[in-house]
């Protein structure tokens, strides 16, 4: 970061960025006051001593009328006393009055991806005046760029279906987050369409969110979106497009659901000036006729969904205690950025111990999958289970749940109105341009002189690959402690989410094109654990998931395994912790290790280890060597679900660790170890065969050279329980088996960790 931006100006300060734990005087009052007064605003009565506002509320008091001003919407955007904060479209958008909404829905069955049959079509379609046009939304290029914004845009109303005798599909996406150009009737049951660039733009086509009516059923319809600019797509691997139906939703109760046949992404001739673009083309039955249908690019999340949901929040009693609801920023076109504090309320002294972790979402505004992931964190890390308030205890959580609003509202892909992606512009100076950005970074600047930062986590969707994965940064250049440590907790993610979560499809390093990302500016920063999720449009290639599309459920549920990764990570119990650590320390050996042998020039942080995601997987053959036995972990093992622990359960944990240990040590000074064992399988007809003792503990101190080892034998199976210490003190535990001539580890997870021959 340049020294110019360290010297930046902090004067324009928020209030969301005051100290969590200090509280407001004002709404203490209220809540100690409000049940028992009235309240009337100052234009409800006739008082000639108050002028006519809404921004004085009157209480009655003691016999006497008390003004107390409303609630700042620009501070706290929503409230319980009002509406919701207006939506501001630039004033030359076409908006219809109609709202939009849909119904929230997951289906029974997971829904499989399509499989090619190989006789897709590929419509080329040539301009013809013969054409009909039946959608086209003109206004979206009446200016150049950004003039100013409008409450509810041009207001303009939905236009009704054609006559019953005419059978032309009609269209429609001047809505919030939709998104079409243009649609041309290119045959009887047949459709070309054009979807609208991102505003102030000439790309970044791949965002659809539209809607149809005077459909009818068991019509075979074609479909065809002929202007992405994308050579890869996901529809090439099985996603198929999103599909609602207005009768089905409120007959059956079904909301969206994956459709389609003959679903095809290929180049077509529609290129200008050299620059090739790509079609989708799907066919599809509606299920009724005369229904009103939507199409989408993936599940829709707007900017008054989010709304309503931090509305309810801020009304409810119980959740409105612990997260406070702010505006950190007004975007270019006036509408606000919100930011969630959540934690526990505690005195100064008590609440500054807390470190943070800090959430954003949606600085891509068509990537509505991390809005969803967003969604799963809060209702989680908001609920009533005890591991929630452990987290609200433990940590302050910053959250900034829609950092572009604006592109958003008008349904663009990845701009904002200043038609520039804001995830290459953190480290700008331009406060006007790219206000939502320039706040949160400095929200975390000043943040970080109050308390550490112990994670950063940028969530967003990814149009090119399956499953959910993170990005990290390298510090391999400072040390290699930290350059595993950062690699930790995306880790723990995947052992807790093994069907959705690779971690194989996590890369760690800094593009030169990526130096003004969110991640990369934050780590420089210094916050070690900077990441960006990734979650896939399409689904998963993992466990039980596997060839299936992720629903709304799917993603919500990342939220959780989050939070219980988190709970991991910062367990006092370091068992996983430092599991983890030597797990990732032998893959890198096994890297370090290839790169030898096939002298490859390909970057060590980009290599895949996961096996499972390989189509080589099954063809590997069995090995002994322990490192290649670790490698296998994230293919072979199957994660139990781990029983979440609360802070006492965690503390009885460590305590009986410590038992344990204080026992095996008497055991091992006494010298008894193997005596013991031998004594234990006296009376016991032992048909295994016959294992020596030193070449077990010979076996451990060639896997660890540099760690104490303490065994210990249970006289009731061939188990050994293993204890031992890393160098800087930490112990754990590793639970071990003796049968067959070999000894197999387990992790703290209850994986079987490795399997190794010991007759030799």
């Amino acid at each position: 970061m340049s020294e110019d931006s360290e010297k930046e100006d902090y004067s324009d300060r928020t209030i969301s960025d005051e100290d969590e734990s200090d509280e407001d005087n004002f709404m203490k009052f209220v809540n100690e006051d409000i049940h028992q007064c009235a309240l009337l605003t100052a234009d409800s009565i006739s008082d000639p001593f108050f002028p006519r506002t809404t921004q004085i509320l009157l209480e009655y008091q003691l016999g006497r009328w008390v003004p107390r001003l409303r609630k700042p919407r620009d501070l706290y955007g929503v409230s319980s006393s009002g509406p919701l904060s207006p939506t501001r479209w630039p004033y030359h958008c076409d908006v219809i009055d109609e709202k939009i909404e849909h119904i929230d829905w997951t289906p029974s069955n997971p829904e499989p991806m399509y499989i090619p049959t190989g006789l897709e079509v590929e419509p080329l379609y040539a301009n013809s005046k013969e054409e009909t046009v039946v959608y086209l939304a003109e206004d979206a290029y009446k200016e150049p760029c950004f003039v100013y914004s409008r409450v509810g845009g041009n207001r303009t109303p939905l236009k009704q279906p054609v006559d019953n005798c005419d059978d032309t599909l009609m269209f429609e996406a001047r809505f919030e987050s939709g998104n079409l150009q243009k649609v041309v009737k290119v045959g009887e049951y047949e459709y070309q369409l054009t979807v609208r660039p991102d505003l102030f733009t000439n790309k970044h086509t791949q965002w659809y969110y539209f809607q149809v009516t005077n459909t009818q059923a068991g019509i075979v319809y074609r479909f065809t979106i002929t202007n992405f600019t994308k050579p890869a797509s996901l529809y090439n691997r099985g996603m198929r497009p999103l599909f609602y139906s207005e009768k089905e939703a409120s007959a059956h109760n079904i909301g969206w659901q994956r459709i389609g046949d003959q679903i095809k992404y290929y180049r077509n001739n529609q290129g200008q000036d050299r620059h090739h673009h790509f079609s989708l083309t799907w066919t599809f039955q509606f299920p009724h006729s005369k229904d009103t249908c939507y199409f989408a690019h993936c599940y829709p999340y707007t900017y008054t969904n989010l709304q309503e949901y931090l509305s309810g929040i801020n009304n409810d009693p119980v959740r409105s205690k612990f997260c406070k609801i702010r505006v950190l920023c007004h975007t270019i076109a006036r509408n606000m950025v919100y930011i969630l504090t959540i934690t526990t309320p505690l005195k100064n002294s008590e609440s500054r111990k807390r470190k943070a972790v800090i959430l954003t979402a949606r600085v891509h505004p068509g990537e509505t999958n991390s809005s969803w992931i967003m969604k799963g964190f809060l209702d989680y890390i908001l609920g009533n289970s005890s591991d929630a308030k452990l987290l609200r205890d433990t940590f302050v959580f910053k959250v900034v749940p829609m950092l572009n609003p604006d592109g958003v509202i008008v349904g663009n892909y990845r701009c904002s109105l200043a038609g520039r992606d804001l995830n290459r512009n953190y480290t700008s100076l331009l406060k006007e341009s790219f206000p939502s950005v320039w706040y949160t970074r400095n929200m975390i600047r000043r943040l970080m002189e109050k308390r550490e930062v112990i994670l950063y986590c940028d969530l967003h969707g990814h149009s090119k690959k399956e499953n959910i994965f993170m990005y990290g940064c390298d510090g391999s250049d400072r040390c290699k402690a930290l350059y595993l440590q950062q690699r930790i907790f995306p880790l723990m993610l995947s052992k807790n989410c093994p069907d959705k979560f690779s971690f194989s499809s996590c890369k760690f390093n800094i593009q030169k094109s990526k130096e003004g990302t969110g991640r990369v500016v934050m780590w420089k920063m210094g916050i070690r654990n900077s990441f960006t999720m990734e979650a896939t449009f399409c689904g998963s290639t993992l466990g039980n998931k596997r060839g299936t599309h992720f629903n709304t459920k799917d993603l919500e549920s990342m939220g959780y395994h989050f939070c219980d990764s988190l709970l991991d990570y910062c367990d006092p119990d370091r068992t996983k912790y430092y599991q983890c650590l030597k797990e990732l320390d032998e893959m890198e050996k096994h890297i370090n290790l290839e790169k030898v042998i096939d002298d490859s020039d390909t970057s060590l942080k980009e290599i895949t280890l996961d096996l499972e995601t390989s189509s080589h997987a099954s063809d590997s053959s069995e090995s002994n060597d322990s490192q290649t036995d670790l490698l296998k972990l994230n293919s072979q093992i199957k994660t139990k679900k781990k029983q979440l622990k609360t802070k006492k359960e965690r503390n009885s944990t460590i305590e009986r660790h410590q038992n344990i240990r204080e026992e095996e040590q008497e055991v091992c000074d006494k010298g008894h170890l193997v005596q013991r064992h031998k004594e234990s399988d006296s009376d016991v007809t032992d048909t295994r065969p016959s294992i020596s003792d030193d070449c077990i503990f010979d076996y451990f101190r060639r896997q660890l050279p540099n760690q104490v080892l303490i065994l210990a034998c249970d006289s009731s199976s061939p188990a050994f329980h293993m204890m031992y210490s890393t160098c800087d003190g930490h112990e754990f535990e590793q639970a071990l088996r003796v049968g067959d001539g070999s000894l197999a580890c387990y992790s703290p997870w209850g994986h079987k960790e490795s399997e190794t021959q010991l007759s030799d």
